[in-house]
């Protein structure tokens, strides 16, 4: 099954393996986050998280820029209001965090490929993804603080994944970093150059895409879950989920195949 939808600003495309690909595909506006591209991005996370045929979300950016964050141009327009705009970057604050958290809320595992610059809100899409590939020559930044806004969102992302010191340093310099430095720190997996980039990323998508889908949203629910309680209570949750993932069909498969020393014919329940 192949199967490809374009919009003007958002490509999806989903292959015979259950890889789908979601393409920013506005590199003459830096595929910033737009309220339109927001809107898109988040119609195709919801439709891929009910789809079954859906085994794993790349994220990817069309041209040399990955994602420039929010759309500063819309933003400026946003003032005109009585309220200096006041409702207006409440609304696109409220529709980028709910993107955001779709995507750790997902049941499908999502990955990141950057080719180009992350800034911002896109340093941000990076940082929210559950595994992020980038190549040699990409760069990544918060630079609000360069223009007076700091990167209070990104900010959010960026703590979850990184130490204190090194969210800090990149929120309040807002310098870019090489791919080199985002791996080393944390933000990213790995550096692949970039004409092996993607398909490397789909590489690693398809073997992902070859286990038990109810498996992989059983653990990466449990994951994110867990990030936020007392070790205690984690290890009281985490032992619950265990239990109720071996009463799983596909768990009993999983352990049986490998005492048999077969492959496993996962029935995703």
């Amino acid at each position: 099954m192949n199967f490809r939808k374009n919009s003007k600003i958002l490509e999806t495309y989903l292959n015979e393996n259950g890889v789908m690909r979601f393409n920013l595909n506005s590199p003459e506006n830096l595929n910033a986050l737009s309220e339109n591209m927001m809107d898109f991005m988040q119609n195709a996370l919801d439709k891929a998280s009910l789809n079954k045929h859906v085994r794993v979300i790349i994220i990817s950016g069309e041209g040399p820029t990955f994602s420039s964050g929010h759309d500063l141009k819309e933003l400026k327009a946003g003032r005109k209001g009585s309220d200096k705009g006041k409702k207006y970057f409440l609304k696109i604050m409220k529709k980028c965090s709910k993107m955001m958290q779709t995507i750790i809320k997902c049941p499908k595992p999502i990955i990141a490929e950057v080719a180009g610059t992350a800034t911002a809100a896109g340093c941000q899409l990076v940082a929210s993804c559950d595994l992020a590939y980038a190549s040699s020559s990409a760069k990544f930044a918060t630079p609000g603080v360069n223009i007076g806004l700091f990167c209070s969102t990104p900010m959010v992302a960026l703590s979850r994944n990184l130490t204190n010191k090194h969210s800090m340093e990149m929120l309040l310099t807002g310098e870019l970093i090489s791919s080199d430095k985002a791996a080393k720190i944390g933000l990213i997996n790995e550096v692949v150059e970039i004409n092996n980039l993607k398909d490397f990323v789909l590489n690693k998508a398809e073997k992902i895409t070859k286990k038990s889908s109810i498996t992989l949203k059983i653990g990466k629910e449990a994951f994110y879950k867990q990030l936020d309680m007392k070790l205690s209570d984690a290890y009281d949750y985490a032992s619950k989920v265990m239990v109720q993932n071996m009463l799983n069909i596909d768990a009993k498969e999983g352990i049986d195949a490998f005492i048999d020393k077969r492959e496993p014919n996962w029935k995703d329940k």
